[in-house]
């Protein structure tokens, strides 16, 4: 039997780590590579192909963002309640190239920008996009979970080869959407949109291969469990318990050895020791009179402490999450408004040569590939000397640093916007909407920069808090929770420009029409750098109260220490 035990051992640590998550980047890379190549240059699709006006087609893109990003919320529940990550990732990776989304998608796509007669054309391109975004629904929430549970997180050594992997991930998808961003959307501009599209097919089946071909190395589990049932489990049992006294003694509240809830993931000796927010909640393991009476303990009237900080956990992400909405609504404006700037710029590049104005979105990824090894080999050893903190700094404060950029950059953006102006102003073409402004698309360049920038801590610092933060066996939902942000971020740009349309179009020239020249872009930049610095305030705020995740037994005190830096 002990001879058995040892093998067990030996076979789960013989899987996993990096052998088996970097066949689990290549398929996303992969999936990254399709999907930036169809949204990085959607709008110029949109207003030159379809004609459609240019807030129009920038809220069509922002919606399509924001659906395809809120689908990750029903891969999560599917993954977590029925066929566990490793099978969704594997059907959704298929439906997306072969069944449905990438082949038939593919092929909607590519037929919508030939063949399709152009009075249909425009319904069958959108049915086309909204295909494609049921299949991205279950593959993102799943893959990036799954590749960091190849990870194990018991020693301090573990947790910051863990932290490494989310930069190099990130790394990973920046690689394939900046490739992206510079071949396909050339040849989309310049030789076939149906080709483009092609390649991105080729591409997706080659992700594909290369994600089976590591079958044998992953750490596989099977579905834990609907995160809903264990949350709601816990505030109807507070809810019937509102009445009963709140103060806790050891010999009155329940605290079993563990939850259910991870049966089938990695680390189930786990405990979360209990924590001093949220106290209403609490009351969900009092043991009252009919709870002691019986021998059966009902789970909607008795949870135990391990479950009540599950939901603590998630409920402390959710200000979080609101706070970043604003980073990703301006991050929106890199692939709607600011290539619509620089497609009324000279873009020549040489003599024969017309940069593709969308092809300025692969400066974010140049960025993101200088400064994301820097600030992993470089700036977080430097960090640590000075705090301790195996990350070098606190994910908080990381993400803190990239939701100053957004202000800075929507700033910078509104100079360059009024500069544009004035010259088109001082040339007589502010009534041309098509002209090419006397205005080198180069100026674009710190805007696209602070982008990079900003990506490099904020993205990373929400992938990683949505990762570690959540309970074991609710990760998909957190990272599908990550993912919302960035759609519902996109609702909230389409919001804002709608809102200020209307608000503009009572009180004289409206701004954002279809004429950018007096669309009054750089006022509605400020607008958005106001509303970032409001929602960097209230980041800042919550930030400084924020208790991180403590496991029994398991963090030292040090590391407990640095629970109270932001």
């Amino acid at each position: 039997m002990a001879g058995k035990g040892r093998e067990t051992i030996n076979h789960k640590y013989s899987k996993g780590g990096w052998n088996a998550a970097i066949f689990i980047i290549f398929v996303e890379a992969a999936e990254r590579f399709a999907y930036y190549g169809l949204s990085g240059n959607l709008i110029m699709y949109l207003t030159n192909y379809l004609h459609q006006p240019t807030a129009v087609a920038a809220k069509n893109v922002n919606t399509w963002v924001g659906v395809s990003s809120l689908f990750a919320l029903l891969g999560a529940i599917v993954a977590d309640c029925f066929l566990g990550r490793f099978r969704t990732i594997i059907l959704s990776t298929s439906i997306y190239f072969m069944a449905v989304c990438l082949s038939q998608g593919m092929v909607l796509l590519c037929l919508s920008v030939s063949i399709v007669p152009s009075h249909y054309r425009e319904v069958v391109f959108f049915i086309a996009l909204y295909i494609l975004s049921v299949g991205e629904g279950g593959h993102k929430p799943c893959v990036q979970t799954f590749a960091a549970d190849q990870f194990d997180e018991d020693t301090a050594e573990q947790k910051e080869t863990k932290s490494s992997f989310f930069n190099w991930w990130f790394l990973a998808i920046v690689v394939a959407g900046t490739s992206s961003t510079l071949v396909v959307i050339y040849v989309q501009d310049n030789v076939s949109w149906v080709i483009g599209f092609g390649m991105l097919t080729v591409v997706m089946a080659l992700g594909l291969f290369l994600f089976l071909l590591g079958i044998k190395r992953y750490r596989k589990g099977g579905p834990p469990g609907s995160a809903f049932t264990t949350v709601a489990q816990v505030f109807v049992a507070a809810a019937r318990k509102w009445r009963v006294d709140a103060t806790l003694h050891s010999d009155i509240f329940y605290k079993d050895e563990r939850s259910k809830a991870l049966m089938g993931v990695q680390h189930q000796h786990k405990t979360f020791a209990r924590t001093n927010q949220l106290r209403f909640l609490d009351k969900a393991m009092l043991i009252d009179y009919l709870d002691a009476s019986t021998n059966i303990r009902n789970p909607w009237r008795l949870c135990s402490l391990h479950q009540v900080e599950e939901v603590k956990l998630v409920l402390r992400l959710i200000p979080i999450w609101f706070c970043c909405l604003m980073f990703f609504a301006v991050n929106s404006q890199s692939h709607t408004y600011f290539i619509k700037q620089g497609s009324m710029m000279i873009r020549s590049v040489g003599s024969h040569f017309q940069l593709p104005p969308a092809s300025l979105q692969a400066l974010v990824g140049i960025i993101i590939l200088i400064t994301v090894p820097i600030y992993d080999r470089l700036l977080v050893p430097i960090a640590r000397k000075f705090t301790g903190c195996p990350t070098g700094i606190t994910v908080l404060q990381r993400i803190g640093i990239g939701l100053f950029l957004p202000v800075l950059n929507m700033t910078v953006s509104a100079i360059v916007e009024a500069k544009r102006v004035r010259i088109a102003r001082n040339y007589d073409l502010m009534d041309d909407p098509k002209a090419i402004v006397p205005m080198n698309i180069w100026w674009l360049l710190p805007q696209f920069t602070i982008c990079g920038l900003s990506s490099t801590f904020t993205v990373v610092g929400l992938q990683e808090l949505f990762y570690d933060q959540m309970p074991d066996a609710m990760r998909s939902l957190g990272a599908a929770a990550y993912i919302s942000i960035v759609g519902v971020g996109s609702f909230v740009s389409t919001f804002i420009i709608s809102a200020v349309q209307a608000i503009t179009s009572k009180s004289g020239e409206i701004w954002l029409g279809d004429n950018l020249n007096r669309a009054h872009l750089d006022y509605f930049y400020y607008v958005l750098a106001a509303l970032s610095g409001l929602s960097l305030v209230v980041y800042v705020r919550i930030a400084m109260g924020f208790v991180y995740k403590i496991v029994e037994g398991v963090e030292t005190t040090e590391e407990q220490e640095h629970r109270s830096m932001v």
